[in-house]
């Protein structure tokens, strides 16, 4: 039986091709198809070749004319290619007519980046979100995996039995099994996903009860978020020169300069055309950015493309319905050579931008400065007398608080601190006049 939950057997050799209308700009189909070349290559497949192939119109069959995919196929037989990867989205149908025409097995970008959230995921529901996302994009595919399968049909009459209806070969008998499999499985895992989900909202509203703001950082893969999380926080965080090096929200606390605690979650990357399947099962993990007071949107100052990285978080956050969350951007990377002179260009577009070295520390002083300014009108500084009966608010005081000044007199606990304004609406009753 073909196994819907195992991965695509790993190739050496992958020849990548990306088509485009001769309308669109061809300057992003190369970026497009340089961004591929690094999705492959995170897979640990190597590279023999690509090309850029631009069409008047879409064909439904190769998505080019008959001419140009012979063209396409003898540059992947000269390259001996084990695998032909496609930066465009492939239907079921033109997936198997590419396999049968190239004799090669053919993916596209979506079966990539499946590919590379399969292996970095590492909690329960990033292991469950992938794996639905990979059962809905197998489902319409299985034909695919049976199709080296002669089918054994009989006629009516004759050689049938069985009272005159065609009889199935095992190859269709087994895709409609799977399909089944496949199905059940999808709604297994909607269901645990759905307890996930519930158990996650619990954590939020305990989460909501501690008075603290919450920023997500969010941006393009590999631009740089979780090493920016660790320069602040000065903790352990997971960090590393690959796209997606981590699919699992990592939340630390940080004290802005004016004594303010703060809550910051690094999010997944984004990436351009990523999956909708993967946007949708992701929308758990991505709920820090929805839910958070206010984003940090990182780009790597130093990237081709930034300004396309930076459309596409825009978009992908708008799909979240985030977008019109209050956000600081921030160009990372001015440590690498070159980022002065592309500082100047950038300055140009985002002249509200911070510009920081997350390896450095250069331009993090100003960030923080920038995140308790966004935070101003959520403070306030209160001088307290709480009862000696209240040490819990006492302790809520040093936990969720700045605290200034704090004595134990006769009357009471005198309390000088620059409080939350959630925790601030509890205290009325004793805060001094």
């Amino acid at each position: 039986m073909f196994d819907v939950r195992e991965k695509p057997k790993m190739v050496e050799r992958a020849f990548l091709v990306g088509v485009h209308l001769k309308n669109d700009a061809p300057a992003e189909a190369e970026d497009l198809l340089r961004e591929l070349h690094e999705l492959v290559t995170t897979l640990g497949i190597g590279i023999v070749g690509s090309a850029l192939v631009d069409v008047r119109q879409w064909q439904a069959r190769l998505l080019m004319g008959s001419g140009k995919a012979e063209e396409i196929l003898e540059q992947i037989q000269s390259a001996n290619a084990d695998c032909v990867v496609f930066d465009n989205e492939l239907s079921p149908a033109q997936q198997r007519n590419w396999e049968a025409f190239t004799g090669r097995t053919v993916i596209d970008r979506q079966e990539v980046i499946l590919d590379i959230f399969g292996a970095r995921a590492q909690t329960k529901e990033a292991k469950l979100q992938v794996e639905l996302a990979r059962m809905e994009y197998n489902l319409p595919r299985l034909k695919r995996a049976w199709g080296h399968l002669g089918r054994q049909g009989g006629g009516s009459g004759g050689g049938g039995g069985g009272g005159g209806g065609a009889h199935r070969g095992e190859g269709e008998q087994q895709i409609e099994m799977d399909r089944r499999m496949v199905r059940e499985r999808i709604s297994s895992l909607k269901r645990e996903l759905t307890d996930v989900r519930g158990h996650r909202a619990t954590q939020r509203k305990e989460r909501s009860r501690i008075p603290l703001p919450h920023a997500a950082i969010v941006g393009y893969t590999n631009a740089g978020k979780s090493s920016l999380l660790k320069a602040l926080t000065g903790s352990e965080v997971y960090v590393a020169d690959k796209l997606f090096a981590t699919l699992d929200t990592t939340t630390r606390r940080i004290e802005l300069p004016n004594g303010r605690p703060l809550l910051m979650t690094d999010t997944v990357g984004f990436v351009r055309r990523l999956p909708h399947r993967l946007v949708e099962s992701f929308k758990a993990t991505l709920e820090e950015a929805v839910l958070a007071d206010f984003l940090v949107h990182v780009l790597d100052i130093n990237a081709p493309e930034v300004e396309a990285f930076h459309r596409t978080t825009l978009e992908v956050l708008q799909e979240l319905g985030a977008d019109q969350k209050r956000i600081i951007t921030v160009f990372n990377k001015l440590d690498v050579p070159g980022a002065a002179a592309a500082r100047a260009a950038v300055q140009l577009h985002h002249p509200d931008a911070v510009f920081v070295s997350a390896v450095t520390g250069e331009g993090l002083d100003r960030l923080q400065e920038r995140m308790a300014d966004l935070l101003a009108d959520q403070i306030r500084h209160l001088k307290l007398i709480l009862p000696h009966s209240r040490s819990d608010l006492v302790a809520r005081l040093h936990e969720h608080a700045h605290v200034n000044h704090c004595a134990y007199e006769d009357d009471g606990v005198h309390v000088d601190a620059t409080v939350p304004r959630r925790l601030a609406d509890e205290l009325t009753a004793w805060t001094l006049a």
